[in-house]
């Protein structure tokens, strides 16, 4: 008996050993990004093989690109130069503070940074990330300060008819708090879900940092998913595993909008919330803005504070859910309840300026109050994580 414990236990050393060696030997023993003290970045990639390797990431000059959204700016590319030991090398000028992704092109072929783990999914596509900081990229790192707290919950929608996975997010000290808080409803954009805005967005650590310098009030932030046919993420809900699509049916058709109290009403059934109109906040970006400006008019007095940014606005084929009509009324009778803040941002290159701008036309001919950011940039994270930064300050003051 002795004698086989031994032996069990040298095979399960063994398994051990042999993973930790397949990790090692399968890692390039190089560091990529090199960020130095002067803000440049350096890339290196061990291809003997390859005869060509570049570079594409948001810290490049955009080029223009077609899209399902039609033509937009996108990252450019750039080439590294070969050394004697088959090591790729790209020295970027001094960037500014941001968080910035990139993957390499080896001999066209697209990948990610073998020697980068740090990576986000937006949709189907996997980019390595990288932070440089100072100024307002200060708020995307995890700093030295109280946390608060990411869980993923289910709820159950009975107008989406199916159990549904979310994302909240509760501030620093509220498991031991007894405090009431205020809630953001915080909406992603097509081909999102509710992985989008604590992945992508930076949600936690732009809070935690903005709770601790005390620019924004400790709040509770929800992220639903938006794609109704879903139950979860791809990867988290019950069809498991599969590839992850912009968009799908029935996600600007006025299901989610007309099936949001569920949401409302699980949040209030099982946080400590401040459930009235002046503690409630809903924000969005793209489709996640198009939802924010049906969902607040059309539940007219449930908030006192809209953020749209980069909403797509935008006339829709399917839009024909009973949320969307009556929309000149429902507006109108959303100005007249009165609201702390209409907030509309967008950058200045961004596919949709033209259709905000004809619906600030339209508020601006009903005398109806908003506040307007204009930003350099298109139709990016980059803009919506600072838009994030400027509007939760504002909230529930």
């Amino acid at each position: 008996m002795k004698k086989l414990i031994l032996l069990s236990n040298f095979l399960f050393a063994l398994i051990l050993s042999s993973t930790a060696q397949e990790a090692l030997f399968n890692a390039q023993q190089i560091i990529s990004p090199e960020v130095h003290e002067d803000n440049t970045v350096t890339f290196r990639l061990f291809a003997p093989n390859a005869d060509a390797v570049e570079i594409t990431g948001d810290f490049l000059p955009t080029v223009k690109m077609e899209t399902p959204m039609g033509e937009m700016d996108g990252p450019g590319k750039a080439s590294l130069s070969k050394d004697d030991n088959g090591v790729w090398t790209y020295t970027t000028e001094k960037l500014g503070p941001e968080l910035y992704n990139y993957a390499f092109l080896i001999d066209g072929f697209r990948t990610t940074d073998p020697n980068n783990p740090f990576l986000i999914r937006d949709v189907a596509s996997s980019t390595n990330i990288f932070i440089i900081g100072g100024g307002h990229a200060e708020l995307y790192k995890t700093n030295d300060i109280p946390h608060g707290s990411v869980t993923r919950r289910w709820y159950d929608s009975p107008g989406l008819g199916m159990d549904r996975r979310i994302t909240i997010y509760t501030p620093p000290g509220y498991e031991k708090s007894t405090e009431d808080y205020p809630v953001l409803y915080l909406l992603h954009g097509a081909g999102g879900d509710e992985e989008a805005w604590i992945s992508l967005g930076r949600t936690a650590q732009i809070l935690d940092n903005l709770i601790a310098q005390g620019k924004a009030k400790p709040m509770i932030v929800v992220m639903p998913n938006g794609n109704v046919i879903q139950d979860g993420a791809p990867g988290e809900g019950s069809r498991n595993f599969y590839k992850p699509a912009f968009m799908i049916p029935k996600t600007m058709d006025g299901t989610y909008e007309g099936a949001f109290e569920d949401i409302i009403k699980f949040v209030e059934n099982n946080y400590r919330v401040k459930a009235n109109k002046e503690n409630r906040a809903i924000a969005g970006l793209s489709m996640g803005g198009y939802h924010t400006l049906h969902i607040s008019r059309y539940y007219p007095n449930t908030f006192d504070y809209m953020g749209l940014f980069s909403a797509a606005i935008m006339p829709r084929e399917d839009a024909t859910g009973k949320v969307y009509s009556n929309f000149d009324q429902t507006l109108q009778q959303q100005m007249d309840n009165g609201y702390e803040l209409y907030w509309i941002a967008i950058g200045k290159t961004d596919f949709l300026y033209d259709a905000n701008k004809e619906y600030r036309a339209k508020l601006d001919s009903m005398n109806m109050p908003y506040e307007y950011v204009e930003s350099e940039g298109g139709h990016i994270w980059r803009n919506w994580r600072v838009y994030l930064s400027q509007f939760a300050p504002r909230l529930f003051q």
